[in-house]
Protein backbone atom coordinates (compact mmCIF):
# COMPACT_ATOMS: atom_id res chain seq x y z
CA UNK A 1 0.00 0.00 0.00
CA UNK A 2 1.13 3.20 -0.89
CA UNK A 3 1.68 5.69 1.58
CA UNK A 4 2.68 8.98 0.22
CA UNK A 5 5.12 10.48 -1.98
CA UNK A 6 8.86 10.11 -0.32
CA UNK A 7 10.99 12.91 -2.07
CA UNK A 8 11.38 14.46 -5.21
CA UNK A 9 14.76 14.65 -7.17
CA UNK A 10 16.56 17.34 -9.07
CA UNK A 11 19.62 17.79 -10.16
CA UNK A 12 21.04 21.41 -9.48
CA UNK A 13 23.75 23.75 -10.97
CA UNK A 14 24.31 25.95 -7.81
CA UNK A 15 23.87 23.67 -4.64
CA UNK A 16 24.34 27.01 -2.32
CA UNK A 17 22.00 29.07 -4.29
CA UNK A 18 19.40 25.88 -4.65
CA UNK A 19 19.77 25.42 -0.67
CA UNK A 20 19.13 29.19 -0.08
CA UNK A 21 16.31 29.33 -2.46
CA UNK A 22 14.15 25.77 -0.85
CA UNK A 23 14.88 26.79 2.38
CA UNK A 24 13.68 30.77 1.86
CA UNK A 25 10.74 30.19 -0.27
CA UNK A 26 8.88 27.37 1.79
CA UNK A 27 11.07 27.26 4.95
CA UNK A 28 12.42 23.55 4.24
CA UNK A 29 15.54 22.95 6.40
CA UNK A 30 18.56 20.50 5.42
CA UNK A 31 18.25 17.74 6.85
CA UNK A 32 21.69 15.67 5.70
CA UNK A 33 24.14 15.00 3.17
CA UNK A 34 25.09 12.48 1.30
CA UNK A 35 29.16 12.01 -0.33
CA UNK A 36 29.22 9.40 -2.93
CA UNK A 37 32.03 6.71 -2.89
CA UNK A 38 34.90 8.88 -3.79
CA UNK A 39 33.54 10.89 -0.66
CA UNK A 40 32.54 14.21 -2.74
CA UNK A 41 29.49 15.62 -2.56
CA UNK A 42 26.33 14.31 -4.30
CA UNK A 43 23.18 14.58 -2.55
CA UNK A 44 21.55 17.14 0.11
CA UNK A 45 18.26 15.76 1.51
CA UNK A 46 15.43 19.18 2.14
CA UNK A 47 13.07 17.96 4.74
CA UNK A 48 9.40 18.83 3.81
CA UNK A 49 7.43 17.14 6.75
CA UNK A 50 8.17 14.15 8.59
CA UNK A 51 8.31 11.60 5.82
CA UNK A 52 8.86 13.81 2.81
CA UNK A 53 12.01 14.81 1.24
CA UNK A 54 13.33 16.86 -1.37
CA UNK A 55 16.61 15.53 -3.35
CA UNK A 56 19.13 18.05 -4.54
CA UNK A 57 21.79 16.32 -6.26
CA UNK A 58 25.11 17.96 -8.04
CA UNK A 59 24.57 18.01 -11.42
CA UNK A 60 27.55 16.01 -12.89
CA UNK A 61 27.02 18.36 -16.33
CA UNK A 62 25.63 21.68 -17.09
CA UNK A 63 22.30 21.97 -17.01
CA UNK A 64 20.69 23.06 -20.19
CA UNK A 65 17.07 24.86 -19.63
CA UNK A 66 15.47 23.17 -22.58
CA UNK A 67 16.57 19.83 -21.74
CA UNK A 68 13.77 17.25 -22.67
CA UNK A 69 12.64 15.85 -19.70
CA UNK A 70 9.39 14.35 -18.59
CA UNK A 71 8.89 16.21 -14.70
CA UNK A 72 6.21 18.33 -15.08
CA UNK A 73 6.47 20.23 -11.72
CA UNK A 74 6.35 20.28 -8.31
CA UNK A 75 3.16 21.09 -6.29
CA UNK A 76 2.78 22.08 -2.17
CA UNK A 77 -0.29 22.62 -0.85
CA UNK A 78 -0.38 25.49 1.40
CA UNK A 79 -2.95 26.55 4.10
CA UNK A 80 -3.72 30.32 3.05
CA UNK A 81 -2.02 31.02 -0.18
CA UNK A 82 -2.81 34.59 -0.52
CA UNK A 83 -0.66 35.03 2.62
CA UNK A 84 1.99 32.65 1.33
CA UNK A 85 2.06 34.21 -1.80
CA UNK A 86 2.22 37.48 -0.15
CA UNK A 87 5.33 36.08 1.69
CA UNK A 88 7.37 34.95 -1.34
CA UNK A 89 7.05 38.31 -2.39
CA UNK A 90 8.30 40.05 0.28
CA UNK A 91 11.31 37.36 0.45
CA UNK A 92 12.02 39.18 -3.47
CA UNK A 93 10.67 35.61 -4.99
CA UNK A 94 8.29 36.62 -7.88
CA UNK A 95 5.62 34.63 -8.75
CA UNK A 96 5.07 33.88 -12.41
CA UNK A 97 1.42 35.00 -12.11
CA UNK A 98 -1.02 35.73 -9.74
CA UNK A 99 -3.16 33.58 -7.47
CA UNK A 100 -5.71 32.13 -10.23
CA UNK A 101 -8.39 29.55 -9.68
CA UNK A 102 -8.00 26.73 -11.52
CA UNK A 103 -10.21 24.21 -13.52
CA UNK A 104 -10.47 22.20 -10.94
CA UNK A 105 -11.74 24.58 -8.29
CA UNK A 106 -8.18 25.07 -6.31
CA UNK A 107 -6.52 28.33 -6.55
CA UNK A 108 -2.67 28.24 -7.47
CA UNK A 109 -0.28 30.64 -8.37
CA UNK A 110 3.53 29.81 -9.52
CA UNK A 111 7.11 30.35 -9.21
CA UNK A 112 10.76 28.87 -10.40
CA UNK A 113 13.99 27.62 -8.18
CA UNK A 114 16.85 28.98 -9.68
CA UNK A 115 17.30 26.14 -12.16
CA UNK A 116 14.02 26.79 -13.49
CA UNK A 117 12.25 24.07 -12.26
CA UNK A 118 8.49 25.12 -11.83
CA UNK A 119 6.42 24.91 -8.65
CA UNK A 120 2.69 25.26 -8.03
CA UNK A 121 1.39 25.88 -4.72
CA UNK A 122 -1.97 24.92 -4.07
CA UNK A 123 -4.74 25.33 -1.69
CA UNK A 124 -7.99 23.04 -1.95
CA UNK A 125 -10.77 25.38 -2.81
CA UNK A 126 -14.22 24.39 -1.42
CA UNK A 127 -15.51 22.71 -4.63
CA UNK A 128 -12.16 21.10 -5.64
CA UNK A 129 -12.58 18.24 -7.83
CA UNK A 130 -9.73 16.65 -5.39
CA UNK A 131 -11.47 16.12 -2.20
CA UNK A 132 -15.09 15.47 -3.67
Amino acid sequence: MIKGIAHVAYQVSDMKKAVAFYETAFGFKKKFELFDDEQKPWIIYLQVNQNQFIELFYAKHPIEVHQKVSYQHLCLEVDDISLFAHDLEKKGIPLLHPIILGKDHNYQCWVKDPDGNPIELMAYGKDSLQLK
